[in-house]
């Protein structure tokens, strides 16, 4: 009998995977994002003085401003980094190409990467009302959404989501505004 050990992979990618609602014990936001323990790792705070436009503040859990996003007019959206910083910081633009009654899909293009302003560097893809869009970059899953299940349960809750980010080199707050836009700001 030969002994032998067991091989462990040095650093196995895995999805992460954020709980959303705006019910989380301790959120002082409109909007949470918390990790497997229920720890706060984004808040959104909406700016609702105006029904005309959408403005939503991703914070991290200290309450630093990461990406402020601002509806730009028919169906487009701006991020920029950090708080209220609209002539200088902009990170993307995001425009709306469908919109029908059930579903939505976005174009994100990122400020300052190398591509040509028609190709989008994401795309999302989905269905508002029901919590559930996936962000693709490319052919790849980046992110997804999904409504929290439970065992013999006919209808899910909209107000308590998951969104699962895939391994790779995208910024979890670039992640978390994206859904903020397509979920909150239609």
């Amino acid at each position: 009998m030969a002994s032998w050990d067991p091989v462990y992979p040095a650093a196995v990618p895995i999805p992460v995977d954020l709980f959303v609602s705006k019910k989380h014990p301790g959120l002082n936001g409109d909007l949470g994002f918390a990790d497997s323990l229920g720890n706060i790792v984004f808040k959104v705070n909406f700016d609702k003085s105006s029904k005309s436009s959408f403005k939503g503040v991703l914070l991290d859990a200290s309450g630093n401003p990461l990406i402020t996003v601002f509806r730009d007019g028919k169906g487009s959206w701006q991020g920029f980094k950090g708080g209220d910083n609209r002539e200088k910081d902009l990170i993307f633009r995001v425009k709306r190409t469908v919109k029908k009654l059930t579903r939505t899909e976005l174009e994100v293009f990122l400020v300052g990467e190398i591509s040509r302003e028609s190709t989008p560097d994401f795309k999302v893809k989905g269905f508002p009302f029901q919590r559930s869009c996936t962000i693709y970059r490319s052919d790849s899953i980046v992110a997804q959404t999904s409504l929290m299940y439970k065992l013999h349960q006919i209808h899910a809750r909209r107000s308590k989501f998951r969104l699962t980010i895939f391994p790779g080199s995208v910024d979890h707050s670039l992640i978390a505004s994206l859904i903020v836009i397509f979920l909150y700001g239609q």
